[in-house]
């Protein structure tokens, strides 16, 4: 039996390193994940009840994310490395926007 003087003889090989797009695409699920729950902390400390849609809205977005490491399958409907489509980012900032006590922005 070799003996080394690393690593408690447990013989675990480290993980190489993630590739710098795969690093990305951690960090952006991340990111998201950590924005969907803010939204929702933000509304229940201010008081603010959400709509049934966008509690489920939360919970399905948070649940693909976690899932799938993004929340849309079509590529074209948001950018490349991003976990969240370009529509589901304005709404995650409208709820929010709603949490903070904040006017609803006018779309046109």
């Amino acid at each position: 039996m070799k003996r080394t003087g690393f690593g408690g003889g447990k013989g675990g090989a480290k993980k190489p390193p993630l590739s710098p797009f795969e690093a990305e695409r951690k960090a952006a699920q991340r990111a998201a994940l950590n924005a969907l729950k803010r939204a929702r902390r933000s509304a229940e400390k201010a008081g603010v009840s959400l709509s049934e849609w966008e509690g489920e809205f939360l919970d399905s977005v948070s649940e693909r994310v976690k899932t799938h490491g993004r929340a849309f399958a079509d590529p074209e409907l948001g950018a490349p490395g991003k976990a969240l489509s370009s529509m589901q980012g304005r709404k995650l900032k409208e709820i929010t926007a709603k949490a903070k006590g904040e006017k609803p922005k006018r779309r046109f």
